[in-house]
């Protein structure tokens, strides 16, 4: 994923489809000096944690 497309997504209020290995996840926030983002499934908020933005997907 683009880190401005993840950045545009981190602020939005609306939620978006994006997913991580398959599984849907929120991103809350991005580190624009690694590519990263700090996301947690949706499934599973309590379980936070670091991934590279090209490992993310936005499903239209």
């Amino acid at each position: 994923m683009d880190r401005l497309r993840a950045e545009e997504i981190s602020v939005s209020p609306e939620m978006k489809n994006v997913q991580y290995n398959g599984e849907n996840v929120y991103i809350q926030n991005v580190n624009a000096q690694n590519n990263t983002a700090h996301i947690y499934y949706l499934e599973e908020p309590s379980y936070e944690f670091d991934v590279q933005l090209s490992h993310l997907r936005e499903k239209m």
